[in-house]
């Protein structure tokens, strides 16, 4: 497996746990389904890569879950150069709105899934 690890300023350390201590009611609803390895894989919360910080992230197949809110609205063309930049190091994104997760749970975690068995099964030698 990978399970690399993205440089990241260490200033962003502390604004991650800030994030991680100040959580969305979305990210807190998705955070209960996927942690203590709910798909037999490791997320961590509030994640510094480079210079960003993604919502959820997976070192061992490098996927990265985004949940984006209204704020993200008027922020396509970042959000675009950003994720971009984090797909060069050959991390793989989802993302789902804040709606999607506090109204279809069960197609998030659908997708999610379909995502991670997709991602182990490109990883695993033949």
């Amino acid at each position: 497996m990978k399970n690399k690890t993205i440089p990241y300023p260490p200033h962003l350390r502390e604004y991650a746990k800030y994030l991680r201590n100040n959580s969305t009611l979305s990210e807190v609803l998705l955070w209960k389904n996927i942690k203590n390895k709910g798909f037999d894989i490791q997320f961590h919360r509030q994640v510094p890569m480079d210079n960003f910080i993604v919502d959820f992230y997976c070192h061992e197949i490098m996927l990265a879950i985004e949940i984006d809110g209204n704020s993200h609205d008027f922020k396509y063309d970042y959000d675009s150069r950003r994720q971009a930049i984090l797909e060069s190091y050959g991390v793989c994104f989802l993302r789902f709105t804040d709606a999607d997760v506090k109204n279809d749970m069960f197609s998030v975690l659908l997708s999610i899934e379909q995502t991670i068995e997709l991602l182990l099964t490109e990883n695993t030698p033949e």
